[in-house]
């Protein structure tokens, strides 16, 4: 896909799933969490992702000196939390569908889970990593939800 195609369509993308925070733990004296938050796959019912990632604290960022970004760690685990039902738009492109974004800095670099749909295995797989303009980011974390056999 062209530089300015993928761009157009990131921007043209159907809103990703809101998250609610269900827990923020301390990590250190100056006020670095982990944050914990939960959503719900807007396409495929019954299934619920939790997602972590680092917050800086305002100390942190003073002292780096990188003041508008967070790392790009992050981790994700999606389960079964009532009976699945797909959407009938539900994307089976091997590139896969934003299902959740959240800023990491003012304008470079994103949190996002994206689903796969693997129809060969039966499986939709979440796959949380940065999306960043700059560069890329090989920092990962998967997450694999089977469906039921049909």
């Amino acid at each position: 896909m062209r530089p300015l195609t993928a761009a157009l369509a990131f921007c043209l993308a159907a809103p990703a799933a809101l998250a609610e925070e269900v827990g923020r733990v301390g990590v250190d004296w100056v006020g670095n969490d982990i944050v914990v938050e939960s959503f719900p796959d807007p396409k495929a019912a019954g299934v619920t992702c939790h997602i972590a990632y680092f917050d800086r604290s305002v100390y942190d960022r003073l002292s780096q000196g990188n003041w508008f970004e967070d790392p790009s760690y992050s981790a994700v685990d999606c389960a079964q939390t009532g009976p699945i039902t797909l959407s009938p738009d539900l994307s089976d492109d091997p590139d896969g569908e934003r299902v959740f974004s959240e800023r990491q800095s003012l304008i470079l670099k994103s949190l996002v889970v994206t689903r796969i749909w693997d129809k060969k295995n039966n499986a939709l797989v979440y796959l949380a990593h940065a999306n960043e303009l700059t560069q890329g980011s090989g920092k990962m974390s998967l997450s694999v939800i089977p469906l039921s056999a049909p």
